[in-house]
């Protein structure tokens, strides 16, 4: 298995529009590593612990939470623009849209060649089974969900190693297919590959990748804005024309892939499929605890039945995930008297199917100083001996234990807490007017001031 370093940087995909946002703690509430503050009345996202799940934008009342993509026309930089499709894209489309008219929107829209990202499940399941082989830690992990690496990373460094070091679909076929046009004589620098994606985790993944120096993948396209393009032209009754250059190495299983349970039923011993990042982190607590044991593999994804949900599925997950299984059957019914081409040729899975070093990134931890760390934990429970626990997020962090760690790490002050505000201001420790300047450095000046026209209110609309 080939060595290699690990990416340093953590991009993110989710943004934070200032001037769209209200301060409502709704993404606050939900963000699964505590990623999120509210200071001047505003959402903020701390880069080191958001693990880019989209749960915050699924949250946002008022759409003030976007995802970053890159503009289309970088596409055409390229002669030749290969588009890397998952297959929850096809299902996203009624069965009597065929794959090809699909096809043929897409090279209307400007690529030259489409590629289901899929077609390499083959050689990822034979990577799999290598791993399994050479590797003793349990449970192994699915290395599928970009959003799990990283929430591992930040909250359970303790089973980075049980991660299964095997790229996943959308980097081996971006590898895979490269190659293969680079033997049809086409230059490198020709190609570009393009992603569609269904979350926002993938953009960063390919954006600053875990256990690659950088990624095949050239740009990444936000699949809702591609869905409603190819929508447009279907619209248009739109006629099929010959669809453009493509590969068939797709099977049943890996049209299921990317659902719930698409990798489990292929793994050996024990294993579970836990989708949905507030189930996986309610279990990966379970597992750090040593509460479970004898499992040999987890199939763990962020978004529930898994890609079908992203965040940027335009479709009904569940009407998306009864299509793509249907169309699994149609293609099992062809698979056994149709011999399928291999998917070698182009690619080692021994030089090109492993990733490298994936390290812990603890948000857990206080200092890199172990005596200084414990100072600051020792600082932290003595601090949450006086906040009252109510975790109401009124001080702009999502409970008390947060508050607590934000004060010992120099960011935030106890009298962040709107309860010790009042106790402090009856002891003469604080002023009315002290803390009204701390409420309005957390919420904004004019928060606290009537105001009709805020999301609720008589006059909203107006």
């Amino acid at each position: 298995m080939q060595d290699k370093n690990q990416n340093r940087d953590f991009h993110h995909a989710l943004n934070v529009h200032n001037d769209l946002c209200i301060g409502c703690t709704h993404c606050m509430s939900v963000c699964p590593t505590q990623a999120i503050r509210i200071r001047n009345g505003k959402a903020i996202i701390s880069a080191n612990r958001c693990v880019d799940c989209g749960e915050c934008y699924k949250a946002c009342p008022v759409s003030a939470i976007d995802v970053e993509q890159d503009d289309l026309e970088m596409i055409f930089r390229f002669p030749v623009r290969v588009i890397l499709i998952p297959s929850v894209l096809i299902g996203q489309f009624p069965r009597k849209i065929m794959a090809t008219s699909i096809y043929s929107a897409l090279k209307e829209i400007g690529f030259t060649h489409i590629y289901e990202v899929e077609n390499t499940v083959d050689m990822v399941l034979e990577a799999n089974r290598k791993y399994m082989l050479e590797k003793k830690e349990r449970p192994l992990i699915s290395s599928y969900c970009p959003a799990i690496i990283r929430l591992i990373q930040v909250k359970y460094p303790s089973l980075v190693d049980n991660i299964m070091k095997v790229n996943p679909p959308i980097d081996m076929s971006a590898m895979y297919y490269r190659e293969k046009l680079k033997s049809s004589g086409i230059p490198e620098e020709q190609i570009g590959l393009f992603y569609a994606t269904p979350c926002a985790a993938k953009i960063a993944a390919i954006k600053s990748p875990v256990g690659e120096i950088e990624s095949a993948v050239t740009g990444v396209i936000n699949m809702n804005f591609l869905y409603n393009r190819i929508l447009k032209y279907l619209q248009r009754k739109y006629t099929e024309t010959e669809p453009p250059q493509t590969d068939d190495l797709l099977s049943s299983k890996g049209i299921l892939w990317s659902l719930t349970r698409g990798e489990l039923v292929h793994s050996n011993g024990r294993a579970l499929a836990i989708d949905g990042i507030k189930n996986v982190n309610e279990f990966l607590d379970n597992i750090e605890n040593e509460k479970f044991d004898k499992i040999d593999f987890l199939e763990l994804r962020a978004c529930d039945e898994s890609c079908a949900g992203g965040i940027l599925i335009s479709g009904n997950r569940f009407l998306t995930v009864e299509r793509l299984k249907n169309r699994a059957a149609e293609y099992r019914a062809r698979e056994d008297d149709q011999s399928r081409k291999p998917a070698e040729g182009f690619l080692s899975v021994n030089e090109h199917g492993f990733l490298g070093n994936i390290g812990a990134r603890p948000i857990g931890k206080l200092d890199e100083d172990i005596s200084t760390a414990l100072k600051k934990m020792e600082r932290k429970r003595r601090l949450m001996c006086y906040l009252p626990g109510f975790d109401c997020a009124a001080c702009g962090a999502p409970d008390c234990q947060t508050l607590a760690e934000d004060v010992v790490q120099g960011d935030a002050h106890i009298s962040n807490c709107i309860f010790l505000q009042q106790q402090m201001t009856k002891q003469n420790l604080l002023s009315q007017e002290q803390a009204m300047r701390i409420t309005g450095s957390i919420w904004g000046k004019e928060r606290l001031e009537k105001n009709c026209n805020k999301l609720g209110a008589e006059d909203e609309n107006n």
